[in-house]
């Protein structure tokens, strides 16, 4: 069997370190300082200013698919074209190896590598997939899914510079213990019904072609086949939820902001509603100006940016539906367990 090629592999981390840098890196590096000095990172991409997001309505959802979509489209597009070349351009036994046994080894190692990468939940999706068509385990999966946005550390620092780093620490603790949690819920249900890729190691690298016309046309059918699988139903769960925010955000004054109903209420909404990266931060500043309390603003500290409807939907794909339940509802109670952590350290 001929040995897997090292240019394919050096063009993945070139095409993956470019694009990082030019997507997450660059443009995050010139905003601390804006930030630090203003102490904002601009109105919320849900309602504005406002206490409560527009009606739901076509220009409603039109118009805030749009700002979303401004917001991450250069993400997204690095994240295909990493997400495909994790599929076709490296060697599926090596990544069997690292990634695919299932040990706390290779999630902790899939959790570091998510820190870098500082992809929101949807942008990060096309990654997991890739990873996940590649034969990595469940827990590595989930555990680079969810870090990348929950462990960002741009995001870590706007959250110190506009809301104060007490609400930084808290987000490293609950962070960290989401990740760690994602990571285990992934290869013991995986594990337990024998769907975790670290069974058997893969062998498709012993049929494959290693011509380079051969692996930078795996690379384009990868890629082609995420574009068309992925994004039709992502820009129509998106459009769902802009147009409906409104209901998943209610209008926000005191008395609802520190009632108790409000704090599973967010929980859900935080676990299903969708924001680009550190999107949740001005949605927080918001509405606690507009009256909402301290516990439910940490539910959605870890809620909005950890899993979105979309995401889960996408990362479907390769995960067996009933782990992203769980994950989704391990994500809301960490969301609650944040919000009374908040009472304590903020």
């Amino acid at each position: 069997m001929a040995a897997f090629p090292v240019w394919p592999i050096v063009l993945f981390s070139v095409v993956a370190v470019a694009g990082v840098f030019y997507a997450k890196w660059d443009p995050y590096f010139h905003k601390i300082f804006h930030v630090a000095l203003t102490h904002s990172l601009g109105p919320s991409i849900v309602s504005g200013n406002s206490a409560a997001a527009p009606s739901p309505s076509f220009a409603a959802a039109w118009d805030w698919s749009l700002k979303y979509f401004k917001a991450i489209w250069i993400a997204l597009i690095v994240g295909l074209l990493v997400g495909s070349g994790v599929e076709a351009l490296l060697p599926r036994r090596w990544l069997w190896r690292v990634l695919g046994n299932g040990t706390l080894k290779s999630s902790a190692l899939a959790g570091c590598l998510a820190i870098p990468s500082m992809m929101c939940t949807c942008c990060s999706a096309p990654l997991a997939v890739g990873m996940g068509k590649s034969r990595v385990s469940a827990g590595a999966i989930l555990a680079y899914w969810v870090g990348n946005p929950v462990l960002n550390p741009a995001t870590i620092i706007f959250l110190g510079f506009v809301l104060g780093w007490n609400w930084a620490a808290l987000r490293i603790l609950t962070g960290l213990g989401l990740v760690v949690l994602a990571a285990f819920i992934g290869d013991r249900m995986g594990k337990r019904r024998g769907e975790d890729a670290s069974l058997l190691p893969p062998a498709e690298d012993d049929a494959m072609s290693y011509s380079a016309w051969a692996i930078l046309g795996r690379w384009g059918a990868a890629l082609r086949k995420m574009v068309y699988s992925l994004l039709p139903e992502y820009a129509v769960i998106v459009l769902l939820l802009g147009a409906t925010r409104a209901w998943l955000f209610p209008a926000m004054d005191p008395a609802i902001g520190h009632s108790l109903w409000i704090l599973p209420f967010m929980a859900l909404a935080g676990t299903l509603f969708v924001v680009p990266t550190a999107g949740e931060v001005p949605i927080i500043q918001t509405l606690i100006h507009h009256g909402l309390g301290i516990g439910a603003a940490g539910v959605l500290l870890i809620t909005l940016p950890a899993v979105s409807l979309p995401s889960l939907v996408m990362v479907g794909r390769v995960v067996p539906t009933r782990i992203l339940l769980v994950l989704a509802g391990a994500v809301a109670g960490m969301g609650l367990l944040t919000g009374i952590l908040a009472h304590f350290m903020l």
